[in-house]
């Protein structure tokens, strides 16, 4: 459903369809897809309860993202291998008037994002297989290449590929506290970014991901 469904449905304004949709997010019992539908979450797709290591994993991660705004000055994300997708689970943005809003709910095909991009670098071949398989031979072969570059270099880059004026920069949080298959990203407007500054991001982004997963082993 879109938020003016929601209003509809429920006879209320489209700011407080908006709002009690961002707390069934937070909560798990919505997610946000990629064409901006709610859709059902984890909690009532009929599947396992979420695993408490996710919500462990936003409360760990938020000081860092904080940090990282802080330092970078744009919007930072932490996510979540979701199957072939990855679902952003927390958002620290930027006081920037022109910044990249708030991702928490989104979900989007791993392959094209920068935090998925990352996750999968380190994923099994399983995981490769499950999202290289559906694509054509050269778009298949070009992914397998660039997520090898991935794992070589440390972070991968999202270069409007999810959407236009938008580019993000994301590295995988080691497998850490019994959770594995999250990344952290920061995303900003496509004309602030530069080739010199994507290293600097990434560099920013390890130290990052390797505190939080310091943070999630020490409970």
């Amino acid at each position: 459903m879109r938020v003016t469904d929601v209003a509809a449905r429920l006879g209320v304004s489209g700011s407080t369809a908006h709002r009690l949709l961002g707390m069934l997010v937070y909560r798990d019992f919505a997610e946000q897809l990629p064409d901006r539908r709610y859709g059902p979450g984890p909690v009532l797709r009929g599947g396992p309860p979420p695993r408490a290591s996710v919500t462990r994993l936003r409360d760990v991660a938020l000081p860092h993202l904080r940090e990282l705004v802080d330092a970078l000055g744009e919007t930072a994300n932490v996510m979540v291998l979701a199957g072939t997708d990855v679902r952003f689970v927390a958002t620290v943005e930027c006081d920037r008037v022109l910044r990249v809003g708030d991702r928490t709910g989104r979900v989007l095909p791993a392959h094209l994002s920068s935090g998925g991009k990352a996750a999968l670098a380190l994923a099994d071949e399983e995981q490769w297989a499950a999202v290289l398989d559906p694509l054509d031979d050269d778009t298949a072969a070009r992914l397998a290449r660039e997520l090898r570059t991935v794992r070589r270099r440390g972070f991968a880059v999202n270069d409007q590929a999810t959407e236009a004026g938008l580019t993000a920069v994301g590295v995988a949080v080691p497998a850490a506290g019994g959770l594995s298959g999250a990344a952290i990203s920061v995303a900003a407007p496509t004309a602030r970014c530069s080739r010199d500054l994507l290293p600097v991001w990434g560099a920013a982004l390890i130290g990052a991901a390797a505190a939080i997963a310091r943070d999630l082993d020490a409970g």
